[in-house]
Parts: structure tokens; sequence; C-alpha cells
């Protein structure tokens, strides 16, 4: 479509915005959980979010009975008709989520079966909306962080990592690789060589 001045319109590949955290910025954002009221839940609670790549509502619906704290396991359930799978919990997730219970057990609510509690009971969707803008601030990160932006990089990380395809939509959960072409389709390790 020409503009009016008689130029042709410029062509748009991909009009989306950076919608994820880069491995820097993640660490960045990450280290500043710990610096609030509730550093430990909120580091267990923001590193589990990333490396399963949980949709908000999944990370507030986490139970108890989903973790295998002996095994190292955790049971996603995904929403949206998506792929729930048994995830691996590495070392550093799991001495968080165990820093996270021995707090919990402090607390009236500890028969609670959801994992992550706030001061009000289980923890909703807007409450970690509103918690995630405010670490993403205190990481001093200039955009704007939203809560769907870690699972966003989880594919990103994977991706560019070079794991395929089909291992990153499993992972995830995607009913549809359309929705995971869009990680391996950017990721960086693809051109990687090409002026060799």
């Amino acid at each position: 479509m020409p503009n009016t001045k008689g130029k042709p319109a410029r062509q748009v590949v991909d009009c989306r915005r950076k919608d994820f955290l880069t491995e820097a910025e993640m660490k960045r954002f990450l280290d500043a959980t710990r610096d609030g009221r509730h550093g430990v839940r909120d580091y267990a609670m923001m590193l589990m979010a990333y490396r399963h790549g949980l949709r908000v509502s999944e990370l507030v619906d986490l139970r108890l009975k989903d973790l295998d704290l002996e095994t190292g396991r955790l049971f996603v359930k995904r929403k949206k008709g998506s792929l729930s799978t048994h995830q691996p919990v590495e070392g550093d997730e799991l001495r968080a989520i165990r820093a996270w219970l021995r707090e919990r057990e402090k607390r009236s609510d500890a028969r609670s079966p959801y994992l992550f509690l706030s001061e009000r009971g289980p923890m909703t969707r807007q409450a970690v909306n509103y918690l995630v803008t405010q670490i993403g601030q205190r990481a001093k990160l200039r955009f704007h962080v939203h809560p769907h932006m870690l699972r966003h990089s989880t594919g990103y990380y994977l991706a560019n990592r070079g794991y395929d395809t089909r291992l990153v939509q499993d992972y995830l959960g995607h009913k549809n690789i359309a929705h995971t072409v869009r990680y391996t389709r950017t990721a960086a390790v693809r051109f990687e060589g090409l002026w060799r």
C-alpha cells in the first residue's frame, strides 16, 4: 500500500515487540526477586515459572502434591488443553524450593494444598502480575516486564541452546507446533558459523 507521498510502504516482517528476557536480563530479574519482602518465596516462584515455562494460571495452581523432592520432579499441569508432563527440577531450584518450604511451614495456613501462598492465602494472577512488574523495576530493566515474558524466555533459552522444535514444543506443552516455531525460527544459534 503506497503512502500519500508516493513512496512504497515499508514491509514489516515481524512487528512484535521484544517479549522475553535474555539470559543476562533473566539473571538480573532473578537477583532482584531476593530484595523484596518475601524474597525466598519470590525467588523460588519466579525461578520455577522460568525453568518450566509456566503460564501465570499454571504457576498459581501448583500444589504441594505436584512436587516430588525425592526424585527431583515436578508435575506440570498445563492449561489450555496443552500437554502436561513431569519435568526435572535442577539442584539450585530444589534448594530454592526447600528454603521456601521451610518458611512456609511456619505459617498458620501451612496446611493449604497450594505451593505458593500470599499473606492472604493462595497466590492470585493479579498478585503475580503486580509482583513481576515490581521485580522488573527493581532489576532496572528498561521495559515493562509481565509474567508471560518468563514463559517466552524459556522458549528462547531452549531454542538458543539448539534444542529441536519438537522438544521445545513438548517442554512448553504447546498443542500446535506453530506456537513453538517462533522461538526456533529466530534463535541466534541457527545463524552461527555462517561466516566461517
